[in-house]
């Protein structure tokens, strides 16, 4: 069926259709049937023109006949004005003052008019509707368009109550997906179809096979129709990529890692020397990690960790365990940890991290950013680290020298290579693609341990679907002393409150937070609606106006790295009271001084980000303060805010969010490649728990679905959406 849309069933399209058709990625017959509609519209009687009344909203299709403009007898306004005829009768469309709409139609062109029914009786017309029009040829659209009841299947029509409304590209409207789905159905392509859902997966989970479920999705005569097919769909795509997750689970159960020697009471004794106690949710999550570097097998976790909660302790004991194993057969040498990270001062910053956990041990730690390289201890002083040249880095790290290396995207440069490369970290999991997880991976021959981290929570159903290929361990639990953050939403009038906090906390020697969307003003010529804050020009304000007497700095996204740099070490060492910055310190940045936070313009940023941020001052056993300032208050922003300010932790707020707004903003549903069903279903946990089972159940029976052909071809498609074969 490779390329058949256009070669066999619709020859004649034009230049731009075809354009859009392959923007969708829209190339056989059952590449269209998978077209789902996003929403339907309800027909009752007034699908048909012959039951229409007055005052009514209604949707009609038809043929437009004599195209017209006029005046009005009194007052000359000019009206355009057309027929809109179905098989059960005509109207009269009318546009007030809008003459040019004649000209954009012609007699016989097929349309969707949307609008209200004015006038009475026998002189009812439609006033200013809304056209859809189709490019559809008339010998493409079938007299049974506007007929209704032609059969076919036993009982089922293609002809409809709800009119379905398809996701469109310029070039093709969600009426001419209409009647491009309606002749498939009656050439009966569908019948054709294998079905990629194994009968006895359907029927214990009562879902309809594919050819009634394609009619109900394109054609349902109730919303409960429409419902049970998308349930079917929903699981068909999560089932598919179920088991591309578990065939990735089972390949690397065959492949082999560098043994890992677990000293139990070392680790203990390099734990005991943080400078404050493990929680027990931190010892779970270790001790996991031993467990699975026992076995003979490459790890794959994901640990998922609120704001806070010490996921980079976790790493760096998993990480002193791996650098003081010694590679088989060898008296010297350590294995190697790659530690990567999202953005260059979150490397920095948790390599300065490593260097005091690690500055009572003798374990050489690296950091390489597109910037700078560095290895601690120095040659000359022990205490510090030391600058090399990129080539000197390298080689080190290739001759097995610097057993634990951190750094940004510059680690999965070709051009670095590890001696015995036995253990991946990935930080923020979330902001590298599939793709990034597996170049990190696949460096060397024989695989490395991985974790995967994030910071930023995410539903169970989310973390099992495109992390199904991992094992999870939770962080729920925050380390002795700290307080909730004291969160409040402030109007406009309001701010001084804040201020007045800020003053407060300043005069106890505490630092502050302020966040802006932006980082210049806007050119007035080009942006009048955009009101949002900037970081220069609000630093300049609170210099001048609210705080003169405070030490004000900046940063943001498009400073070089060494001000950068200077910006974060002033900040950390108490030199700059008030760092202004844009969401460039979402992730990761550790000021344990810093207990107040301003974020201007927060119904701008998602939820995940206003956690995320809000984190940024619950790093201390202090009282700590986070003021959102919203520069509008519609009820949606509201909503939301008013579920940020109540949210007890991040998982609570995740949940919130995937019910809100769908798990877009959480995973990414188009970097993915994952459909709208499909991110719709992550609301369904029983489904997705049930989709992962069966997965996992089929491959342990026929791990290259030799008996299934459909199905591989269904996980294959899957697994090229996510990047993953």
């Amino acid at each position: 069926m490779q390329d058949d849309l256009v070669e066999k069933y619709f020859p004649r399209l034009r230049r731009e259709q075809l354009s859009a058709l392959r923007k969708l990625k829209i190339r056989t017959a059952r590449d269209l049937l998978y077209h789902f509609p996003s929403r339907y519209e309800r027909s009752g009687p007034s699908a048909q023109i012959a039951g229409v009344s007055a005052g009514a909203e209604v949707t009609l299709y038809g043929m437009v006949r004599k195209p017209d403009v006029r005046k009005t007898w009194k007052s000359r306004r000019p009206i355009a004005e057309a027929w809109l005829e179905d098989a059960s009768g005509k109207i009269k469309m009318m546009w007030f003052n809008q003459p040019y709409i004649a000209k954009t139609l012609h007699d016989g062109m097929v349309v969707k008019a949307r609008g209200r029914v004015s006038g009475a009786g026998s002189k009812v017309y439609l006033a200013n509707p809304e056209i859809d029009r189709t490019p559809v040829n008339p010998e493409e659209m079938h007299d049974s368009l506007f007929q209704q009841g032609r059969t076919l299947e036993q009982g089922s029509t293609l002809d409809t109550e709800l009119y379905p409304i398809y996701p469109e590209s310029q070039g093709v409207s969600s009426l001419w997906f209409f009647h491009a789905v309606k002749k498939l159905f009656e050439t009966r392509v569908h019948e054709g179809l294998s079905d990629p859902i194994p009968s006895d997966i359907r029927e214990r989970y009562n879902l309809p096979a594919l050819t009634p479920a394609l009619l109900l999705m394109h054609a349902p005569r109730r919303p409960a129709d429409a419902a049970a097919a998308r349930k079917r769909f929903a699981f068909e795509e999560i089932f598919a990529l179920q088991i591309v997750m578990q065939k990735r689970r089972r390949a690397l159960q065959s492949e082999r890692a560098l043994p890992v020697a677990v000293n139990r009471a070392a680790l203990e004794d390099f734990i005991a020397s943080f400078p404050f106690p493990a929680t027990a949710a931190q010892l779970r999550a270790i001790n996991a990690i031993l467990a699975d570097f026992e076995k003979p097998h490459p790890m794959m976790r994901l640990l998922e960790g609120d704001v806070g909660s010490g996921k980079t302790a976790v790493a760096a004991a998993t990480a002193y365990l791996v650098a003081t194993s010694l590679p088989v057969g060898r008296i010297a040498g350590a294995l190697q940890v790659a530690y990567l990270c999202p953005t260059e001062v979150l490397a920095k910053q948790h390599f300065s991290t490593f260097v005091s956990y690690f500055r009572d041990h003798p374990i050489p730690i690296g950091l390489i950013t597109g910037s700078e390289c560095r290895k601690f201890p120095s040659r000359v002083r022990y205490e510090e680290s030391a600058k090399l040249s990129k080539p000197a880095f390298k080689k080190m790290v290739a001759g097995g020298e610097i057993p634990i290396v951190i750094g940004t995207h510059a680690l999965i440069e070709q051009s670095l290579s590890f001696k015995y490369f036995a253990y991946a970290i990935i930080d923020e999991q979330h902001r590298f693609g599939t793709g990034h997880r597996q170049k990190m991976v696949s460096k060397h021959d024989i695989q490395p341990h991985l974790l995967s981290m994030t910071a930023t929570p995410i539903p169970r159903t989310l973390a099992l679907t495109l992390y199904g290929d991992l094992d999870l361990s939770l962080l729920d639990e925050m380390p002795a002393g700290r307080k909730k953050v004291i969160t409040e939403v402030l109007a406009p009038k309001e701010r001084e409150r804040a201020y007045v906090c800020v003053r407060a906390e300043l005069a106890k020697h505490h630092q502050v937070y302020v966040i802006c969307p932006r980082i210049d003003e806007p050119d007035p010529a080009k942006e009048l609606a955009l009101q949002a804050k900037s970081v220069k020009a609000e630093a300049a304000r609170l210099k001048k106006s609210v705080f003169p007497e405070a030490v004000i700095g900046i940063l943001h996204s498009k400073m070089t790295p060494a001000d950068k740099e200077q910006a974060m070490e002033e900040f950390k060492k108490g030199e700059m009271q008030i760092l202004v910055a844009t969401s460039v310190v979402e992730v990761g940045v550790n000021v344990p001084n810093a207990t107040v936070i301003l974020i201007e313009g927060a119904e701008r940023f998602g939820l995940a980000q206003l956690h995320q941020l809000r984190g940024r001052v619950i790093r201390s056993t202090h009282q700590s303060y986070c003021f959102v300032l919203p520069e509008t208050t519609g009820p949606s922003t509201q909503e939301r805010l008013r579920a940020f300010k109540n949210a007890q932790n991040g998982f609570e707020l995740a949940e919130y969010d995937l019910t809100l707004r769908g798990a877009g903003e959480l995973a990414g549903g188009r970097q993915w490649g994952v459909s709208d069903i499909a991110m719709d279903a992550l609301k369904n946990l029983k489904l997705v728990e049930a989709a992962r089972a069966e997965a996992a159940s089929l491959i342990e029976r026929d791990p290259e679905l030799a008996r299934h052909p459909e199905l591989a071809r269904r996980a294959s498609l899957a697994g090229t959406a996510l990047h993953l074969e």
